[in-house]
């Protein structure tokens, strides 16, 4: 009995079935596509414009810390004798008499001795700073997936710079502690994505040489904001609070309009869009002019984000930028 050797498939069907399937192994990936363009480019050309874009995190920092300067409980004395005679209380809320005692230093200096905020309970006394911080939450579950998204690295890193910039500087006008934590609430929501929009940005601006320096260039301007600030309040002691927040926010204006007109939206974040020859142009705009053809791009899958795609695949592309935060040093 012959044994039938006829495939379960014509040859032609089977043939043509293994020619549409794309060879997931022959096909490039972005980084790999864009590393031999912008890796070529000299340390100079990649370094400074990523290390503009990680000064974002001196602003973060001052911002972050700027309430422990600006609410802070002033120096204040007795004036009379029957201040003297209760034996050094620790609070002026503990004398009976409220003209035996004054401030130290001018009522404007903290918005504690401005608003009489000396007797408050705690809960009030650490309103602006909680509602700073419950901006950041929001900001974050809100405004996390725009970099990925809509907005793009750049957008989202000068959406969330505007927000928190502006509200600082209308901070200095609050006539009020409930204006004043609104407006600290608003900054805070702002804030919430500046440090991983200029992280996810300055590094996809780099090679992989670069990437992890550039991390620790990030991490370094969060450090000298953080260590410039009780600089500022020093050399303000004497001023009013307003003042500090003036201080702090014009500077972040001023640099979020330089990154608005210098910055180059990251060409990872556009190849990924579909948006292949605006990754060109900034390609050859980053190695000053370098010739980029098309056809080195055209083979690279394009992820393209629908509005109406599943959530579940909305979810993973989501996590474009925080995979990079993860792979930093790859």
């Amino acid at each position: 009995m012959a044994v039938s050797t006829t495939p379960l498939l014509p040859p032609s069907a089977a043939s043509s079935s293994q020619t549409t399937k794309p060879d997931r192994a022959t096909v490039n990936s972005i980084d790999d596509a864009i590393e031999t363009y912008v890796g070529s480019a000299g340390a100079a050309a990649q370094l400074l414009p990523a290390s503009l874009v990680a000064f974002a995190w001196v602003f973060d920092a001052q911002q972050t810390f700027i309430n422990v300067f600006a609410d802070a409980m002033p120096p204040w004395h007795c004036t009379a004798p029957s201040c003297f005679a209760a034996g050094a209380p620790a609070s002026p809320c503990s004398l009976i008499t409220p003209s035996s005692w004054s401030w130290s230093l001018p009522r404007h200096t903290s918005t504690v001795s401005s608003w009489s905020l000396q007797c408050a309970s705690p809960a009030i006394l650490a309103l602006p700073s909680s509602s700073f911080f419950a901006g950041c939450l929001a900001g974050n579950f809100l405004l996390s997936s725009l970099a990925d998204t809509r907005l793009g690295r750049k957008n989202a890193l000068v959406l969330s710079s505007l927000v928190m910039s502006v509200s600082a500087a209308l901070t200095a006008a609050s006539p009020s502690l409930v204006p004043y934590a609104a407006l600290r609430f608003i900054c805070g929501f702002g804030r919430a994505t500046v440090g991983t929009s200029a992280l996810v940005l300055s590094t996809e601006l780099v090679s992989r040489r670069w990437r992890d320096r550039v991390s620790m260039i990030s991490f370094f301007c969060f450090t000298l904001g953080f260590l410039s600030l009780p600089a500022i309040a020093y050399v303000a002691r004497a001023w009013s609070w307003r003042t500090l927040y003036l201080f702090t926010a014009a500077p972040s204006l001023a640099y979020t309009a330089v990154i608005y007109f210098v910055i180059k939206e990251s060409p990872r974040w556009l190849l990924v869009r579909g948006r292949r020859s605006e990754a060109i142009e900034t390609i050859k705009t980053m190695t000053f002019g370098l010739s980029v053809a098309n056809s080195s791009f055209t083979d690279i899958p394009s992820v393209e984000f629908d509005g109406g795609c599943p959530f579940g695949a909305r979810c993973k592309h989501h996590s474009v930028s925080f995979e990079r935060l993860i792979n930093l040093g790859r």
